[in-house]
């Protein structure tokens, strides 16, 4: 071995090894952060233009404060600064803050400290903004809350609504809430459409918080039948804020129940069935439910129904879905109401276990079926008429396995007796899917209208490919469609969209996403919406977009004015984050191996 250890060699390896002990230890130095532009962060919803609202005072603040800096507007999205008055129908602080970190420069808001989205916004960005809180005078305010009931009725039903109204804010003096005798004053829920009042209750309006009331009407009210919509308004109240006494709710109504639902008894399959077919088939949906034998009621009132008034409806239903014991149901009545079409699920007895569904077999529905992970669905609980002997008529259309082992057992079969459209279902515990969410809750989804589809052929059924999530949304919310096509349809697509309202006809195109999304932001009013393009499904129907607004209601300012953190202050710094530190590392260790090699030394 040649040459020797040079003090250049020792050199080297110290200032590596002191390299290496620095970036492990990693002093802290400080800097000074450069200041920059402001970036002010200004409030657009619509509680800054309400009663009292301080949008004025808000824009010339964040004018002044801006100086060459940039203004954003905030609320529902973030946007580009623009004087108009706010439109957003929501305060979400926490995505304009989040792309504001970005920026490097102070950081100003300026709102009147209602958030919606406080909790979920990091503190330390809302700790580095300076916060100008202009306040909102409290005002009294009476609104209505929210509007619950039937989406489709048939011309002969009840429609019962459940209104929930409530007070914020403050009463002064003279704004006249009590009565002679110091109690709280009545008003009045009136249901209206097109004009023509429906029907109206008095109700007792509270010192604070919501209540609810029920307003019942007879479908036949209702001006025409098809598409409506109901406006329930809360009215002599005196408040100071009429944008939010009013909500709306739109209703269909058809001249008799597409579908008519017998259960006997009823149990969980059949409540689950009943609701999924209403929101899936989009038609109206008869349920009765017999609670002892030979005695029926109607589902929704539990009402006694005489023999005669249950046989007209499964006569002038499309669809009649037998569910329950086979013992309990009327069957000698079906027969005689010939309908159109008939689903029949036993949902007693049967051989219990963990029936595993497998992959459908090619049939009417197949297509409907494609692309659900069944390996991830839960198992039903039973199945029936899978003993030997029993009636192998009719075709496949899905079939399960106990424990995953032997022979499948078919649980849902398809087939066409003298004209007439009959599907069975033979495996119970089918609910659990909807309890378990994910693959289980669309397979379930996806198998009920499937079937629907098939019985109702074409009908009412028409296999839309997309619906609104919601018929009605606030003033600031865009509408918001889901594409539910499948088979030919099933991949989302642009869809042009022809919308009526009251200031006249707009055509828009719906943008569907990844998830199956489009959404469009309407002024106030009712559309009648309708597909263009001719390769649907007939798509048609209602939305409204109300003038109430969650913003319009006072409420409490839940951000505080504070400075901020000053826009050249001192950050501390780590060696590890100093990139020159690692090149010296690396740069003697390097040069160290380099000259041992060349003197021969290991």
């Amino acid at each position: 071995m040649r040459g020797r250890l040079s003090a250049g060699l020792l050199l080297l390896r110290a200032t590596g090894v002191a390299a290496l002990a620095l970036l492990l230890w990693n002093p802290v130095t400080t800097r000074s952060e450069p200041g920059g532009p402001p970036l002010v962060l200004l409030d657009a919803s619509l509680s800054m233009a309400g009663q009292g609202g301080p949008w004025r005072a808000a824009l010339d603040t964040a004018r002044a404060l801006a100086a060459d800096g940039v203004i954003w507007r905030f609320g529902r999205a973030v946007r580009a600064f623009d004087p108009l008055p706010p439109a957003d129908g929501a305060s979400r602080l926490g995505p304009a803050l989040t792309a504001a970190a970005a920026r490097v420069g102070p950081v100003i808001v300026v709102t009147d400290g209602a958030i919606a989205d406080l909790p979920d916004v990091p503190p330390d960005l809302v700790r580095r903004a300076r916060l100008v809180v202009l306040p909102r005078p409290s005002f009294f305010d009476a609104f209505v809350a929210s509007v619950e009931g039937p989406r489709r009725v048939a011309a002969n039903d009840t429609v019962r609504l459940r209104v929930s109204y409530g007070i914020a804010g403050m009463r002064d003096a003279g704004s006249g809430m009590r009565d002679a005798r110091g109690g709280m004053r009545d008003g009045l829920l009136a249901v209206t459409s097109e004009g023509r009042r429906l029907t109206s209750r008095r109700v007792t309006l509270p010192d604070s918080g919501i209540l609810s009331a029920e307003l019942t009407l007879p479908a036949s009210r209702i001006p025409h039948p098809g598409w409506s919509t109901l406006e329930v308004r809360l009215e002599d109240v005196g408040d100071e804020e009429p944008r939010d006494d009013a909500r709306l709710f739109v209703v269909e109504v058809s001249p008799a129940p597409a579908i008519v639902m017998l259960a006997a008894p009823p149990d969980w399959d059949t409540r689950f069935l009943s609701r999924t077919l209403a929101e899936v088939a989009r038609v109206p949906v008869k349920t009765f439910v017999a609670t002892e034998p030979g005695r029926w009621r109607d589902a929704a009132t539990l009402a006694p129904v005489s023999p005669a008034d249950l046989a007209r409806s499964t006569a002038a239903a499309r669809l009649v879905v037998a569910a329950g014991d086979p013992t309990l149901l009327p069957t000698p009545g079906l027969r005689r109401a010939a309908p159109p079409s008939l689903l029949s699920w036993p949902t007693v007895g049967g051989v219990p276990g963990d029936w595993y569904v497998e992959p459908p077999p090619p049939s009417p529905v197949a297509a409907a079926l494609a692309g659900i992970p069944w390996d991830s669905v839960p198992p039903a609980t039973a199945a029936t008429g899978v003993a030997p002997g029993r009636d192998t008529s009719g075709e496949v259309a899905l079939s399960a396995r106990l424990a995953r082992r032997g022979a499948p057992r078919p649980i849902v079969r398809l087939g066409v007796r003298d004209g007439v459209r009959q599907a069975t279902l033979s495996a119970t515990g089918l609910y659990r899917w909807v309890f378990r969410g994910g693959a289980g809750a669309e397979a379930y989804r996806a198998l009920v209208a499937a079937l629907a589809d098939w019985l109702l052929g074409g009908g009412e059924g028409r296999g839309e490919r997309f619906v609104p999530v919601t018929y009605e949304v606030p003033n600031g919310i865009p509408v918001v469609w889901r594409w539910v096509g499948r088979g030919v349809t099933g991949s989302p697509s642009d869809v042009v969209l022809r919308l009526a309202g009251d200031a006249g006809v707009r055509v828009d195109t719906l943008r569907f996403d990844a998830a199956g999304q489009a959404a469009l932001l309407l002024p106030p009013g009712v559309y009648r919406y309708a597909s263009e393009d001719g390769g649907g499904g007939g798509e048609r129907g209602l939305v409204a977009v109300e003038t109430y607004s969650d913003e319009w209601r006072p409420a409490q300012a839940v951000l505080r004015a504070h400075e901020g953190a000053p826009a050249g202050r001192l950050v501390g710094i780590g060696l590890r984050d100093r990139w020159w530190l690692y090149v010296v590392a690396i740069a003697t260790f390097a040069a160290e191996w380099a000259w041992r090699r060349r003197q021969g030394l290991p």
